[in-house]
């Protein structure tokens, strides 16, 4: 017998506790939403902004929206808040910043951020890890960065790397003309895919059990192709295809921290946030120091990105704060298969001038990149390697060919006849729509791992003591219990933002200090103000801090004490000299 296919009787029933089945299946249902919205299709600019707009009007209580700014081309950059106003000003808590869509075809990025948004108001008073979040913290959206290049990407033909940059027009092979020589659709399927030369001596040849397939000519044996890049003509009578297309300035790389000129990194615009889309996300992060957290999300490569971007920043993150990420980003491997925790520079490539990094080390903010479609994800056995036949016959009885235009002979003016065709630009980048919903959920249950661990500070333990002659000692124990610092060590370093502040009020003070742990007996005083404590270091992820008071007062009198921080949520300790 086999005794798993008894797993379908509910226990509880067979125990006599029906409703509890019930129970289980109902908590185990979809949670629905005031909105419906389909997670296995992606929406263009309009689209986007229309659920945007349906969610703020369905949940008026925890959503706002506003546009930060105009894109070159003058769309909206929405900004959507969720916070619960009755716990509290958002300014008030920490906050997250998550965005996606920096690049125009990076397109599930937006669906991904939507999909929290969507989420998270659903869950409310539903789910209560969600719920209590929401009450603690608040959220700042923004579904797409970069509107133009997603309009871009889904008006016109493109590859699925192309439309990656933001549109104002850009002389990209410096001959004074901007924008004249972009790839051309030259077999009418709407993508731009591959062209491929006749050539007697050519490096590559047909595959002669499956034609589809364009494979380097073994060793010893003339190919039959040469590759020519993507489908395109010379517009311009330079020689050469494709070189100028629309746009050319890439908004990962106009940010502030290791900004670079061009002739370095490419696509880092004249200086930082000289484009309107940066430079209108820049002025709201700076516009608030409660962002304790940021999330980018981009589109391939199964990665969890965190800085530094260049090899010789590596020294820049001191040791607790790579414990910090390191918690975070190992959490991060668990809740999202076949991705890996990873540095910018070091595991993938040098990256100047970028948003996350940014974030963290000019503003002194956890933040990562996420990297959202990896093939491990679709492929039946994603630690062996496939061959090109064996992924193509696969690819037809998964995905029926439809990312996929057959080899067409072309009359090209330059080349003679050419080979247009192969992978459209849902290729290879873009979330296959029948596996979108899960790769959002995943991104989002780790970004609320994230957002859970944003500072959380509590007066874990307070002592009043009588030392005769109307003195008194306060001591108080001041807890974190989230994995996130309220002050990174490499902000209290730099000096980014403010130290955090401990007060006591009602009495005077006439000495006060840190101390290494509640028994201490040594205080290391300061010097002006005994009142007001600043703690440049802030509390520890996971850590507390003890901290005395000398205060001089009289029996029964109520003191007061406030630990203030940028990046965690104020809290207040009355008590009584007794």
């Amino acid at each position: 017998m086999n005794y798993h296919s008894k797993s379908k009787v509910c226990i509880a029933a067979v125990l006599g506790v029906a409703g509890l089945c019930n129970s289980i299946a109902q908590a185990q249902q979809q949670i629905p939403s005031r909105v419906d919205v389909s997670w296995n299709r992606f929406y263009d600019y309009d689209e986007m902004t229309q659920i945007v707009q349906d969610l703020v009007k369905a949940y008026p209580e925890l959503l706002t929206v506003e546009s930060i700014g105009k894109s070159e081309q003058g769309r909206d950059l929405w900004l959507i808040t969720l916070n619960n106003p009755r716990t509290g000003d958002a300014s008030e808590k920490p906050a997250m910043y998550i965005d996606g869509n920096v690049h125009g075809n990076e397109i599930q990025a937006s669906e991904t951020v939507l999909y929290s948004i969507w989420y998270l108001t659903k869950s409310y008073g539903e789910v209560d890890q969600l719920t209590e979040l929401i009450d603690r913290v608040a959220f700042y959206f923004v579904p797409s960065q970069n509107p133009d290049g997603r309009a871009e990407w889904f008006e016109n033909p493109n590859t699925p790397h192309s439309a990656r940059t933001g549109q104002r027009p850009t002389d990209n092979d410096f001959d004074g003309q901007l924008d004249e020589d972009g790839p051309d659709d030259l077999d009418g399927d709407g993508h731009i895919t591959q062209m491929w030369k006749f050539d007697p001596n050519g490096s590559h040849r047909r595959n002669e059990i499956d034609p589809r397939i364009i494979e380097r000519a073994p060793e010893g044996v003339r190919g039959t192709l040469s590759w020519l890049g993507s489908e395109g003509i010379d517009n311009d009578g330079d020689g050469r295809i494709n070189e100028d297309g629309p746009g050319g300035y890439d908004m990962n790389r106009n940010w502030a921290s290791d900004w670079q000129p061009n002739y370095i990194q490419y696509g880092a615009g004249e200086f930082p946030f000289d484009r309107p889309e940066t430079n209108a996300v820049a002025q709201f992060i700076l516009e608030h120091p409660n962002i304790a957290a940021g999330q980018s999300y981009h589109n391939t490569g199964g990665m969890i990105l965190r800085g530094p971007g260049a090899s010789y920043l590596g020294g820049l993150y001191p040791s607790s704060d790579r414990e910090v990420y390191d918690k975070l980003g190992t959490a991060g491997e668990d809740l999202l298969p076949y991705y890996n925790y990873m540095i910018i520079h070091a595991d993938l490539y040098t990256v100047h001038g970028g948003f996350v990094n940014w974030l963290a080390e000019g503003l002194g903010i956890t933040s990562f990149t996420n990297e959202l479609w990896t093939n491990s994800r679709i492929m039946p056995d994603p630690d062996r390697k496939f061959s090109d036949s064996e992924r193509m016959h696969w690819q037809d009885r998964m995905l029926f060919g439809q990312t996929f235009t057959d080899w067409s002979e072309i009359e090209h003016p330059e080349h003679g006849k050419v080979l247009v065709g192969g992978g459209t630009k849902f290729s290879s980048r873009v979330t296959p729509p029948f596996m979108l919903e899960e790769g959002c959920h995943r991104n989002f249950a780790f970004t609320m791992f994230h957002a859970q661990n944003m500072p959380a500070l509590e007066f874990k333990w307070h002592d009043v003591q009588d030392l005769g002659d109307g003195l008194w000692q306060v001591t108080v124990e001041i807890e974190n219990t989230a994995i996130i610092p309220t002050r990174l060590r490499l902000a209290s370093t730099k000096g980014i933002g403010l130290p955090d502040l401990l007060t006591l009020e009602g009495a005077e003070v006439v000495l006060s200090g840190e101390l290494s742990d509640r028994f201490d007996r040594t205080i290391d005083a300061v010097e002006h103000r005994a009142n007001r404590l600043l703690i440049e270091e802030g509390i520890g992820g996971e850590d507390h801090s003890t901290f005395r008071f000398l205060v001089k007062g009289d029996r029964g009198q109520r003191v007061t004490l406030s630990y203030k921080a940028e990046k965690a949520r104020d809290i207040e300790l009355e008590i009584e000299l007794d």
